[in-house]
């Protein structure tokens, strides 16, 4: 599977967050509190939902310890932060270069990040970069459904 390669823009994001692990995970904990207040987001360019995860700088995609905490935000993108409610939060997605996936299945497969950390990494010319990883959920995706689809979008940078 070959990624396309993309400048993404900076983008504004409104949504709800949580501090987890992968040993720890509260995904669906996250989604069940988001999903029934976004109908308050103002401002929403599409209804396209992002999952992202900021992983902190010191994260190993190699041999990375199941244990360490990351944030996950569940999230739209806007136009402006000129309306926040009370009960989420604004997050800016910085923009740069991306491998983006476009995977087939249930997004409780690891398979594909199995595949991309130890097989695609290693063997392309980037790396992973310390920006937000994210999964872009459009019109295709299905929760719990194998014929789901969704994009997977990697941070990279050109190997020094």
């Amino acid at each position: 599977m070959q990624p396309r390669i993309e400048t993404l823009a900076q983008k504004k994001l409104i949504g709800k967050k949580l501090i987890m692990s992968i040993a720890n995970n509260a995904t669906f904990k996250l989604w069940q509190a988001f999903m029934p207040v976004r109908k308050e987001i103002k401002n929403k360019l599409s209804n396209d939902l992002f999952s992202i995860q900021v992983y902190p700088p010191t994260f190993n995609f190699k041999n990375f310890d199941i244990t360490i905490e990351f944030t996950k935000w569940a999230a739209i993108e806007v136009s402006d932060f000129n309306e926040v409610s009370d009960n989420m939060e604004s997050f800016i997605l910085p923009g740069g270069l991306y491998a983006v996936f476009d995977y087939k299945g249930l997004s409780t497969n690891a398979k594909i990040f199995e595949y991309i950390f130890s097989t695609w990494i290693p063997n392309s010319n980037y790396v992973v970069d310390n920006r937000p990883h994210f999964e872009l959920l459009g019109e295709k995706y299905k929760n719990n459904d194998p014929s789901s689809e969704e994009e997977i979008w990697i941070p990279i940078k050109t190997k020094a």
